[in-house]
């Protein structure tokens, strides 16, 4: 019995999907499939090998029923005006309660389940009465989800700015943290306004090419390095890590490029901090910097956690 890899639900999730009997599923097919969730519309990815089950963090599995008919279509166009309706009257009822959250999508199950309802807040809300009020009026299972503003581009975002749509929306079904480090080594620009995607946060692509340029840097001398080539003594300033180049400076603070290659030794490690960046922080002498000791404050020390941890309400 083949078994697919399925694509369904407005996050989309990922899962192992068994056929019934021997049916055969092309990629890209529209199906309709029985999740953990319930009766549900997915997109078929590929069959699920041995090896990529294995590569998938903890699959969820279902059983695909059928290729997508004309009359799924006609429902699930149905369905799609029922839950612009649903998110009106959602966001009327978060209204009425006077809740401290901001509603970002309604999901109606093709099979009506359930209706999961995505929402932004920055504390915990106490949504029973809502609960309430929403499953007597939908009449059906509601599910409530807490979501952060990066799961909120993936709902609603479309493009990026590289005129592509939003990874987090096409082959993302993770989205690992991204720090400012990932940039630095890149040398990518480090304004925000260029570097932060739809959510307002860094750029998921940022870390696409991260672990080449660690593993390429482990090449080169560290910064501040002095290195002895066929030109003489010089000391390393600069990395150029793609094309694997050094800017050093040489015995008579002559300054160029040279190739990684063409390092015969290296004589003193360096600690791989920008010397003229070390000596400008400095802003003096020994002297100076030892009779004005600067200590580091607790904030510093101990930075506030982050606020865009999602959890899950039910």
């Amino acid at each position: 019995m083949p078994k697919y890899v399925v694509r369904h639900g407005v996050m989309r999730q990922l899962g192992v999907f068994s056929t019934r009997g021997s049916d055969i599923y092309a990629r890209g097919l529209s199906v309709i499939a029985r999740t953990h969730r319930g009766l549900e519309l997915g997109e078929v990815l590929c069959e699920a090998t041995e090896h990529i089950v294995a590569s998938m963090d903890d699959p969820k599995y279902g059983q695909i029923l059928r290729e997508q008919s004309d009359d799924d279509t006609g429902e699930l166009r149905r369905l799609w005006e029922q839950q612009q309706q649903e998110h009106e009257i959602c966001k009327k009822r978060i209204a009425e309660l006077a809740l401290e959250m901001r509603l970002v999508d309604v999901e109606h199950l093709y099979g009506g389940e359930r209706v999961i309802v995505y929402y932004l807040s920055d504390d915990r809300v106490d949504f029973r009465q809502l609960v309430k009020n929403l499953a007597k009026e939908f009449q059906t299972r509601i599910e409530m989800r807490q979501i952060g503003v990066r799961d909120e581009a993936k709902l609603l975002a479309d493009y990026g700015d590289c005129g592509k749509p939003v990874c987090c929306n096409t082959h993302l079904s993770e989205m690992p943290p991204v720090s400012m480090r990932m940039a630095k080594l890149q040398k990518a620009t480090l304004d925000p306004s260029k570097i932060s995607g739809r959510c307002g946060r860094l750029k998921c692509c940022l870390r696409y090419e991260y672990d080449t340029y660690q593993d390429l840097k482990k090449d080169l001398p560290p910064i501040g390095s002095e290195i002895l080539t066929d030109k003489g003594k010089g000391r390393v300033l600069a990395h150029e890590i793609l094309a694997s180049q050094l800017l050093i400076e040489g015995e008579a603070g002559r300054r160029l490029v040279i190739e990684a290659a063409e390092v015969l030794t290296v004589v003193k490690r360096g600690g791989g901090a920008n010397p003229e960046r070390k000596q400008k922080k400095g802003g003096g002498s020994g002297e100076s910097a030892q009779k004005q000791p600067q200590k580091d404050s607790p904030e510093s020390e101990n930075p506030s956690p982050s606020k865009d941890a999602s959890t899950d309400n039910e």
